[in-house]
């Protein structure tokens, strides 16, 4: 009897299932300490600023500004952007995509909203969009 295995690009430690869970549902969590207080992301559950392993989810708003970036002009043509963001409601650091038509027109400092999109695997992420200034 053949047994089904778990594909490992979606098999997540428990440790940042709820990341993963909450970007499937189109939103943006982050790790608190409810020791010292302080945001951090990747999720992990010790604390990078005090050690500590009290640690819980936060919902951020998506909100972030450009802290800096790259572009990669691609063989096929078309480009990849993959940037830094800092969240503005929870000021931590976040490594993503830019997803945009118009490459030429983003700086750093530049306001972005945050989108979920699948990858090929199926596994929903979040990438950031150019805020459209009125």
């Amino acid at each position: 009897m053949a047994t089904e295995q778990a594909n490992p690009a979606t098999a997540f430690p428990q440790e940042v299932s709820p990341y993963f869970d909450a970007a499937a549902e189109g939103r943006l969590l982050v790790k608190r300490c409810t020791d010292c207080g302080q945001n951090h992301h990747y999720p992990r559950a010790i604390c990078p600023h005090c050690g500590s392993d009290r640690t819980e989810w936060a919902q951020a708003s998506g909100r972030a500004v450009i802290y800096s970036f790259a572009v990669a002009k691609q063989a096929a043509g078309g480009v990849h952007i993959l940037a830094y963001f800092t969240l503005d409601d929870c000021r931590v650091t976040m490594l993503t995509n830019i997803v945009t038509d118009a490459p030429a027109e983003l700086y750093v400092g530049a306001e972005v909203q945050i989108v979920f999109r699948a990858g090929l695997d199926g596994i929903v992420m979040p990438m950031f969009v150019p805020v459209v200034q009125p």
